[in-house]
């Protein structure tokens, strides 16, 4: 083996040019997989196209609208929504929110489709037009009717009426996402720093989904332009000292920036796309390629100053590594390719490109590295330093007191492994982010003062066409919608329920004792299309009911739960499910 080594390490040196061209040949031929390359921030990403959860949210999308949404959240100093001054800012305010790039839909509790009787008529028109000329009865009058409408409350309304939102839905046309999203999320930063430019008495949040994905991709990209060039700046100072000078420090850095471009050249090839997850497989893989060359460094610089000529220093570093850096790289290489067990394709597609830059990184140190070290100058070589006698210091410790070592370590992994089971996974997704940033606060802001924000969605299928009018079906939804508004967790509901129950008030001339579901099918239908004949473009019943009136859609919106917590509360509801619905 030692016969072999030394052989490897000869041929190295001895053809040292053709090694360095060929290794620049086939990393300028990974490399150019780089053109390939896409970014994306959606969280689809997440899930493989078989997964049974995005199938179902993709079937919701298509039945329903899209969830995707920008939420602006206002808050008056004065803490007054209900006044003369604030209300036709809202109405402006929503009438501006309909252009929006990609916006569908636009919901306020100003052009909330409010219903009342007029004698035999049904009278369906926005809850608040031309605020500004209203009376203190007025005022009064829609405040009330805003704080009893269940559709409202705690979600486009705070139950104490101090802060109000106005929620949009984006539907990003998919063909550019990387540039779809951030336009769309531009523009509604813009409207709402306008609005507060113009309304310095009104502070505006920004919230929703929409927003909260572009922030990921926001906090990678500052990881990347902020803290990769200090983490670069740390390492090129270390490597001054470790690596034996400038020499090593240029020699390390062109492993590395060869070793990362052509993992990330051949992830273009394999066609992985740039992810939030993904984003951080550059700095692992500088991790390991500045750890195989520093090896190959110190042990080069050592020889030298022992006084062994150039070209043996470097055979005998390469001799003595070769074992233990290839030991290394490919367990560390087989430990990142078993990300791919993950069911999260982001996770699967960084751990390939990790274990593709760690195989890239063993190659040119055992290789390209060497080489290079042969044609370049020696440079000066540091005399035996301090850092050199406090290693020794610390081996020569080690030794003599291997057997106090070994136990003590060992005990001490022990205890350490033995709190392995305490770890578990517990997230709250919007925690991925400190305070420094307005996703954040926003989603704080939110949950203290007006929702929830998470969102369980349920499509409830009555399997007949104009089946959801059926009494028996209406039961089952409004059973289902007043079971989530039992569960502490929830914030708000959202059920077609709630409409029919108005609905059938409104047409006994508004008896509240008549505020419950139509006793027949023929009498929930008339109401229903009554009811969607009456509604204005872009406010119809299409994010809850579907085409053929068949299924119709439950919306929970819940608290800022753990994930522990949300899958505890969703078990519950499919067992509410399974035990009043099974079939």
């Amino acid at each position: 083996m030692r016969e072999l080594e030394q052989k490897f390490a000869g041929g190295v040196v001895r053809f040292r040019w053709w090694i360095i061209v060929i290794s620049l040949i086939l990393v300028a031929l990974a490399a150019s997989g780089v053109r390939h390359l896409t970014v994306t921030n959606s969280y689809r990403v997440y899930f493989g196209p078989d997964d049974p959860h995005r199938v179902a949210y993709e079937y919701l999308e298509k039945v329903y609208t899209k969830d995707d949404s920008v939420m602006f959240v206002f808050a008056p100093k004065n803490g007054e929504i209900f006044t003369r001054e604030f209300l036709p800012l809202l109405e402006s305010f929503t009438e501006s929110a309909w252009q929006l790039p990609y916006s569908s839909r636009v919901d306020s509790i100003t052009n909330f489709q409010h219903t009342e009787a007029s004698g035999d008529d049904l009278i369906v028109a926005d809850l608040i037009r031309d605020a500004s000329n209203f009376s203190d009865a007025e005022l009064e009058r829609v405040k009330s009717i805003a704080l009893a409408e269940p559709r409202l409350v705690k979600l486009l309304l705070a139950e104490d009426a101090r802060v109000a939102a106005i929620n949009v839905n984006i539907r990003l046309p998919g063909i550019d996402e990387a540039q779809e999203l951030p336009f769309a999320v531009k523009a509604a930063r813009d409207l709402a720093a306008e609005f507060m430019t113009m309304n310095p008495e009104v502070k505006v949040y920004i919230s929703g989904m929409t927003p909260f994905h572009n922030s990921v991709t926001e906090a990678a990209v500052n990881d990347l332009t902020k803290l990769g060039p200090i983490s670069l700046g740390v390492m090129f100072f270390l490597l001054v000292i470790l690596a034996g000078g400038l020499i090593g420090t240029l020699t390390t850095i062109m492993v590395i920036l060869l070793s990362v471009t052509g993992a990330m050249g051949m992830s273009g090839y394999l066609g992985f796309p740039i992810t939030p997850t993904g984003a951080g497989a550059p700095n692992i893989i500088l991790t390991v390629a500045v750890a195989n060359s520093v090896h190959i460094l110190i042990s080069y610089f050592h020889e030298l100053r022992e006084g062994i000529p150039k070209h043996k220093a470097i055979e005998e570093s390469l001799r003595i590594n070769i074992n233990p850096i290839s030991l290394a790289s490919i367990t560390t290489a087989i430990g990142f390719m078993s990300m791919n067990f993950s069911e999260a394709p982001p996770f699967q597609q960084m751990g390939t490109t990790i274990a593709i830059g760690v195989i890239f990184s063993f190659g040119l140190s055992i290789t390209f590295l060497p080489a290079l070290l042969a044609i370049l100058p020696t440079g000066r070589i540091r005399h035996r330093s301090m850092e050199d006698n406090w290693v020794s210091g610390l081996g020569d410790f080690v030794v003599r007191r291997r057997r106090g070592l070994l136990w003590g370590m060992s005990a001490l992994i022990i205890a350490v492994v033995a709190n392995v089971p305490r770890n578990e996974i517990n997230d709250r997704f919007y925690q991925i982010f400190d305070e420094t940033y307005e996703t954040r606060v926003a989603m704080d802001f939110v949950l203290d003062n007006l929702t929830g924000i998470y969102v369980v969605n349920y499509s409830l299928d009555s399997g007949e066409p104009g089946g959801i009018a059926e009494p028996e079906f209406l039961r089952l939804a409004h059973g289902f919608t007043e079971w989530w508004r039992a569960q502490p967790e929830t914030e708000h509901v959202s059920s077609i329920t709630d409409t029919m129950k108005r609905l059938n008030k409104n047409m006994h001339g508004d008896d509240d004792a008549m505020y419950k579901l139509p006793d027949s099918r023929e009498l929930a239908a008339q109401y229903l299309l009554l009811y969607e004949m009456s509604l204005p473009y872009g406010l119809d019943l299409n994010n809850e009911i579907n085409v053929d009136k068949s299924a119709t859609r439950v919306i929970a919106t819940l608290q800022g739960m753990s994930m522990k917590e949300t899958l505890d509360i969703t078990r519950r509801a499919e067992m509410w499910l399974d035990e009043h619905a099974p079939s």
